[in-house]
């Protein structure tokens, strides 16, 4: 088979502080693609996401050394979200693979994602060390409660068939990638690119990942991270928000107004009992004496039930509300794709025969 009829596999390491193990494991996964030249062509994008260290000489020494290798950069600290995108925009292949430089994931990730995207006909595969099959080594145990919790959120929220929505070892087909509108400048972008996957009804799935820190801290237990905990967990909040926002306000809306019913009838059962004594002294007793009376004994249960019933309606309200806004932008969204991916292909095409009939002279 002629070697350029076979499928061109881009590969994106976004990197940042990692000096230490950069080239090592940048010639590591060199000389894994290139046992693979037989089955794929690839290339290998390196992202130096402005890196104080001395990450963006190396990257550039390598993309010297391999003529296959890339090195981007960018003059300051944008976030791993960034460095993807930019990375998506430089790669020219059918399927673009993400890995951690660090190689928690090992490098045969690489043809099992692709294998299954390709065996599939998906857009997106994950590698998820959460599912059956999967393995997790040498991760640190607080690190490693707050991923599965935060996956276990998200994938609540998400309703996604996956079990580590923030992975970022990945496979995605390549014009999908390319063609997909993102924002995110950080972590969320794992979950954005599901969130628009799904909307536009795109094939995902996952296979088992064997993440191992062994590697990494080989370098040292406070090797530079690119990935800060307390700005991770923010991020997987928001992008439960951003998944299912109406559950952030109809569930403690649906909460707050049972308590405002148990409430409401101690309002009513204090009123009824003030007005029955009343009653009983004299047949006469007004109601609104009795309803004063009752207030005066209990301000708390009143001020506590108006006051209850007052957040759950608007919660309930603010849940309607995020749902109507989120149906019309995944409406839009859906639209809006699909009319830039038939503009281009117009677009393609007449260029395509405007090169053939310049081609052929007319």
């Amino acid at each position: 088979m002629n070697s350029t009829s076979l499928p061109l596999v881009s590969v994106v390491l976004p990197v940042y502080n990692e000096a230490a193990l950069l080239r090592k494991h940048i010639i590591e996964i060199c000389n894994h693609l290139t046992q693979l030249e037989d089955i794929y062509r690839w290339e290998l994008i390196i992202v130096n996401d402005g890196s104080p260290d001395e990450s963006g000489e190396i990257a550039d020494a390598l993309a010297a050394e391999y003529e296959k290798v890339t090195a981007l950069h960018h003059p300051a600290n944008f976030g791993v979200g960034q460095a993807l995108r930019f990375g998506f925009a430089n790669t020219t292949g059918d399927y673009v693979v993400t890995m951690d430089v660090d190689l928690s994931y090992d490098v045969n990730h690489i043809e099992e994602l692709v294998e299954h995207i390709r065996v599939g006909g998906l857009k997106i595969v994950l590698a998820s060390p959460y599912m059956n099959g999967g393995t997790i080594e040498s991760v640190p145990f607080l690190r490693k409660a707050l991923s599965i919790l935060g996956n276990k959120f998200l994938t609540f929220f998400s309703q996604a068939d996956c079990s580590t929505i923030t992975s970022m070892v990945r496979v995605y087909d390549g014009p999908f990638i390319r063609a997909l509108d993102l924002r995110s400048m950080g972590l969320d972008l794992m979950p954005e690119i599901l969130y628009k996957a799904m909307i536009l009804r795109a094939g995902i799935s996952e296979i088992p990942g064997r993440l191992d820190w062994g590697p990494q801290l080989e370098y040292g237990e406070n090797r530079t991270s690119s990935m800060r905990i307390f700005r991770h967990i923010a991020s997987t909040f928001m992008s439960g928000f951003v998944f299912r926002p109406m559950h952030f306000f109809i569930l403690p809306g649906i909460v707050i107004g049972l308590f405002a019913a148990y409430v409401t009838f101690w309002m009513f059962g204090h009123y009824f009992l003030e007005l029955w004594a009343a009653r009983e002294l004299d047949a006469s007793a007004s109601r609104e004496a009795a309803f004063a009376t009752a207030f005066m004994k209990n301000p708390h249960t009143y001020l506590m039930g108006v006051s209850s019933i007052i957040i759950s309606v608007q919660l309930l309200s603010l849940g309607v509300l995020s749902l109507q806004n989120k149906r019309n932008f995944e409406d839009l969204y859906h639209l809006n794709s699909n009319n830039f991916h038939a503009l281009k292909e117009r677009i393609d095409l007449r260029f395509s025969e405007k090169s053939e009939d310049t081609t052929s002279g007319k």
